[in-house]
């Protein structure tokens, strides 16, 4: 990986920790909307650090989706619970942002938070060994 790609990895990887830690604190403090929103911002940030790390710029959500699918889980190099991961809390952070107004309780803020922790991580050692 070139000088220029490992920096906008690291850039993003970075934020996309910083958004997590976010998302913890957020769920610390009993903001359980606002923890599914930066848990799945975490997620969408280290979608990024990839495609960054393969020189590819993503700027919309469902282009980091299908970009995460199409060249790291249908190649067998992720697995499908990776895809699975990503699909639902991008889901469940437009239903929480966008639509009807329904109570987050506890266990579905806590559960999409260790799924983002699971995800930045494996993406993070991914693109370490790049």
């Amino acid at each position: 990986m070139d000088e220029s790609r490992q920096y906008a990895a690291r850039a993003r990887m970075k934020q996309a920790n910083e958004t997590l830690e976010e998302a913890k604190t957020l769920f610390e403090q009993d903001f359980w909307r606002g923890t599914i929103n930066r848990a799945y911002y975490a997620m969408f940030y280290a979608v990024l650090a990839l495609a960054a790390s393969k020189g590819v710029v993503i700027s919309k959500h469902t282009h980091a989706i299908s970009f995460l699918d199409k060249e790291f889980v249908n190649k067998g190099i992720f697995p499908k619970e990776i895809s699975r991961a990503l699909h639902i809390n991008f889901d469940e952070r437009q239903t929480n942002d966008y639509g009807e107004i329904w109570d987050v309780n506890s266990d579905e803020a806590k559960e999409i938070l260790k799924e983002a922790k699971w995800f930045v991580k494996t993406l993070k050692d991914y693109i370490d060994k790049q």
